[in-house]
């Protein structure tokens, strides 16, 4: 069986991608982030589960890019004893699959599996502020989409390749590109 994960800044591809994979070979695509339902009723995580969206949003990008990255690695480090399990509930029914989602961390999956992995990047800062207009995630204004689409693209997206490449995992601007090294790791 074969397994692999995306990971990246929010509004790059990474859904997009692994659902094409998915369809057109018959492999599992598994969201991490369906599991948030789930994980907002365990008290312990429901803080992390809502932890931006119960943040003033104006104030939070007051926060240097530093400090946002760290909320984003705590916020990870929280969920990841669920996501572990699941992924190996998931790995026991012996089919391929593609785990994908922003909280998948290349150092934080690398303790626990051996199996490769991309960071997707955003093509460009105005095609990541664009997709966050058109299905917003938090800001509720156009002013805060553009903040948020900043933080994504010029702040976490340079931490997401900085990690993705100490731990081995190619980063990707060009979705095409991301597609094809996982068909390859894959061996499809």
């Amino acid at each position: 069986m074969a397994y692999v994960f995306i990971t990246g800044i929010p509004a790059a591809g990474k859904s997009f991608i692994a659902e094409k994979i998915a369809k057109e070979h018959g492999i599992m695509h598994v969201d991490v982030d369906s599991f948030r339902v789930e994980m907002e009723k365990d008290p312990k995580l429901e803080l992390w589960v809502n932890y931006f969206w119960n943040k003033d949003e104006a104030k939070y990008f007051e926060k240097s890019c530093e400090e946002r990255w760290k909320d984003i690695v705590d916020q990870s480090e929280a969920f990841w004893p669920f996501f572990s399990n699941r992924m190996r509930e998931i790995m026991q029914s012996n089919s391929s699959a593609i785990f994908e989602g922003v909280n998948l961390l290349p150092h934080i999956v690398s303790r626990d599996f051996q199996f490769p992995g991309v960071v997707l990047l955003g093509e460009s800062f105005e095609t990541i502020f664009g997709r966050n207009k058109q299905d917003p995630r938090w800001g509720k204004t156009e002013d805060l989409q553009k903040k948020e689409a900043e933080s994504f693209f010029f702040c976490e997206g340079e931490q997401y390749k900085k990690e993705g490449e100490q731990y081995g995992w190619k980063a990707f601007s060009d979705p095409s590109e991301a597609e094809r090294k996982l068909l390859k790791i894959m061996g499809l």
